[in-house]
């Protein structure tokens, strides 16, 4: 159960309704989680907000959608790993490369790269050094690119503590937490 009241489109008005008609129109549903953040029009509007702005970035769908489930996985997120294992695959991921972006890895040496990095910086609170930042580099990352990276983690991590810490019922296809 919820630690927070769910809002439906018609529970709200204004901003939140908008916002909240848009993501239905996005998804065909309202998911819990916007439901739940709904309680704040400010917000929800950051967080639509991020996911649109991300979406139409330089990164890609399914690189986003890896660094969620990987970002999903270390914090313990049922809903998101759920949710962006179904995203990354209506992205064009493969089941065993949403499998491998989850523990952080794939065979895709970029694509690697970036699921090290973001993994580090949240494992570590962001205490990354040069050398880091230089792999990504290496990778073909170039700036623009790594500062995206640390939006996609940082989506990540309010998405995932607003799941997590308000205990936001599961609706999507369960995916199980790696064992730690």
């Amino acid at each position: 159960m919820s630690r927070i009241e769910l809002l439906s489109r018609d529970s709200t008005h204004g901003d939140a309704r908008q916002l909240l008609e848009q993501v239905h129109a996005a998804f065909g549903a309202t998911p819990n989680m916007f439901r739940a953040v709904a309680n704040s029009p400010a917000a929800l509007q950051s967080m639509w907000g991020a996911f649109g702005a991300l979406g139409g970035g330089t990164l890609g769908a399914k690189l986003g959608e890896q660094i969620a489930v990987a970002v999903a996985d270390i914090n313990d997120c049922d809903y998101c790993l759920a949710a962006h294992t179904a995203l990354g695959r209506k992205a064009g991921a493969t089941a065993a490369e949403m499998s491998a972006a989850q523990a952080g890895e794939s065979a895709d040496p970029k694509t690697a790269a970036a699921l090290a990095f973001a993994t580090k910086v949240v494992r570590q609170r962001a205490r990354i050094d040069a050398d880091d930042v230089a792999a990504l580099r290496t990778a073909g990352f170039d700036d623009g690119a790594i500062m995206e990276i640390m939006a996609h983690v940082a989506l990540n991590l309010f998405t995932n503590y607003v799941n997590v810490a308000f205990a936001i019922p599961v609706d999507f296809p369960h995916v199980k937490l790696r064992a730690k």
